[in-house]
């Protein structure tokens, strides 16, 4: 369950940073070029709430001992994707400032408009940077989760095969007693038998030498 909730957040990471960085172009577009930009930003964002859902569904599915981990993430993402929304919203607006500050002829107010605009670039390109980081951190995480889990298994599996060898071995050792045994009986009642026939003959003997004796006399 938790392997599917890091897919999801190594897709939301990614996707992320490709919002910040197409948010922070969008103020220097042509129009042309930025229509077609807040168009797929805007598909974009659908996208990632749309992963901010599955992920959301997988935390509810994971046990409530583990769940608090998993819910503390949740809200970063949530904080995340509101503010996104809020930058793409400014970007926007910051764009239609120029248009009306070139119109206008307003020098002094579009270069601080563009410091300002550099700055919150700057500033989302960081953001974009540390996602991909922590994106990247959390693919090596579950890469070695996954090597120890295939490590485990494959020490599980030699644990099985030597419990079955030794199975069959003992499997083999009572075949081996259990035909001693039969063995061992089969001579007891064959020694019994011949006791019994030896008593019979003896006893016969006995009565016929005592037989023989009598009419002698």
């Amino acid at each position: 369950m938790s392997s599917d909730f890091e897919g999801y957040e190594q897709d939301f990471a990614v996707l992320t940073a490709e919002i910040t960085n197409k948010i922070a172009r969008v103020p220097r577009l042509p129009p042309d070029e930025k229509k077609q930009m807040v168009a797929n930003v805007e598909k974009q964002l659908e996208e990632a709430k749309e992963l901010l859902e599955q992920m959301d569904l997988e935390v509810r599915e994971i046990p409530p001992q583990s769940r608090g981990m998993y819910s503390n993430r949740m809200r970063s993402y949530k904080q995340e994707m509101g503010k996104l929304e809020t930058d793409f919203k400014r970007s926007r607006i910051a764009y239609s400032d120029e248009v009306r500050n070139e119109l206008l002829g307003d020098g002094g107010n579009s270069s601080e408009n563009q410091r300002a605009h550099l700055l919150d670039n700057t500033e989302r390109l960081e953001r974009s940077s540390r996602r991909l980081e922590a994106g990247y951190q959390i693919a090596v995480e579950t890469e070695q989760i996954g090597q120890e889990m295939l490590e485990n298994l494959s020490h599980d599996r030699e644990k099985i095969q030597r419990a079955r060898e030794r199975l069959r071995e003992t499997d083999a050792n009572l075949g081996k007693s259990s035909r001693v045994l039969t063995g061992m009986l089969r001579r007891i009642i064959q020694n019994r038998i011949l006791i019994v026939i030896l008593g019979i003959v003896l006893v016969i003997t006995i009565l016929t030498a005592i037989t023989f004796s009598v009419r002698g006399h």
